[in-house]
């Protein structure tokens, strides 16, 4: 992560013919690669590497009402194979972003996908009201991991029904053709049960994983490394812990459409998701040394793809939970028939 690596997107090979695209909930987009909420702003600073609007969605940073300075310094802390974050929800808040971030995407015609959080359940129902009708809004992905002030500050997506509350307020105030996905939480027991209250209060579909909670101690200060203690932890380590959660959503939801991330660095990590059950995926962290990754990931995915068969992107979605499909060798031996191995001497140094 120390050293920025920049691949000219234009030296990327082109894809093969794979129908690459696809639909969250009635959406659709022209590929399943989008950027991950927190890790692009809202698309201008990668625009310089590559043309966001070959992304299928660009996912906003998780936008608030009022302007936020977010938590004190330091802020990121490297961990093996990945990072913890603190950046604490900093933003400009809605008016800005509307009158900036927003309208920069509506104009280059990019698929926004606004994610927005709150404090209260009123506060996420206002950021809804306030996009609706804006030009270059095509979903809007609800960040339910954030503290309720009006409960002890227990964070929204540990609680199935202060979820459901905040999901409901956002449904109703969000015009129908605007999917509302929401965007789990891996710190919980049970992730199905809050995924199922979630769609039951009306999300359209689900964002699977946000960052895990973790923390760091600098050795040599004595102290916490992050300023505000505890931070988001990402990057390839979280791989394996958001693949088991897509799975285990789509294994019990199926007709719902996920849109999987935590950890994606290449085309086949994107796979796995796909696998898993997941219709479309966000690339985040990677991109802090590899701007140019979303791109990359898109094109690797294709081939990938390609190389296994498939002529459409959809047709791989959720393949892992079918059966298995029965090995037989070409000509089999018949059991018993092989030649015992000799087996190797032993000498009485090997006796224990």
């Amino acid at each position: 992560m120390s050293e920025l690596t920049v691949r000219a997107a234009t030296g990327l090979s082109a894809h093969p013919t794979i129908d690459m695209r696809t639909r969250l909930a009635g959406a659709p987009f022209p590929n399943p690669v989008f950027t991950a909420s927190g890790c692009a702003a809202a698309g201008s600073e990668l625009n310089q590497f590559f043309d966001v609007t070959r992304l299928g969605g660009v996912v906003t940073k998780s936008i608030m009402m009022a302007p936020r300075s977010g938590r004190p310094t330091p802020r990121m802390a490297e961990t093996p194979s990945g990072m913890l974050n603190s950046i604490g929800l900093q933003g400009p808040g809605i008016e800005a972003f509307l009158d900036r971030d927003l309208s920069w995407l509506a104009e280059r015609g990019a698929r926004a996908v606004v994610s927005i959080a709150g404090g209260s359940v009123e506060d996420y129902a206002a950021l809804a009201r306030r996009l609706n009708g804006r030009p270059g809004l095509t979903m809007v992905e609800v960040n339910i991991s954030c503290p309720n002030v009006e409960d002890r500050g227990q964070v929204f997506a540990c609680d199935p029904h202060a979820a459901a509350a905040v999901v409901a307020a956002v449904r109703r105030a969000t015009a129908p053709e605007v999917p509302v996905f929401a965007k789990l939480s891996p710190d919980v027991t049970d992730i199905v049960s809050i995924a199922r209250a979630c769609v039951e209060a009306g999300a359209d579909g689900l964002s699977v994983i946000n960052t895990l909670l973790g923390m760091v101690i600098d050795t040599t200060t004595l102290r916490p490394a992050l300023g505000g203690i505890t931070g988001g932890l990402s990057g390839p380590a979280i791989r394996p812990v958001a693949v088991r959660c897509v799975w285990q959503v789509k294994q019990a939801l199926p007709d719902v459409p996920v849109l999987g991330m935590g950890g994606i660095r290449t085309g086949l990590d994107a796979l796995e998701f796909v696998l898993a059950g997941a219709d479309a995926v966000s690339v985040g962290t990677t991109v802090f040394g590899d701007p140019t990754a979303p791109i990359r990931v898109l094109h690797e995915l294709a081939h990938a793809l390609a190389e296994r068969g498939f002529e459409r992107f959809r047709d791989a979605v959720g393949l892992a939970h079918q059966p298995p499909a029965a090995y037989v060798p070409e000509e089999p031996d018949p059991v018993g028939d092989e030649p015992e191995a000799p087996r190797p001497a032993v000498g009485f140094e090997d006796e224990l």
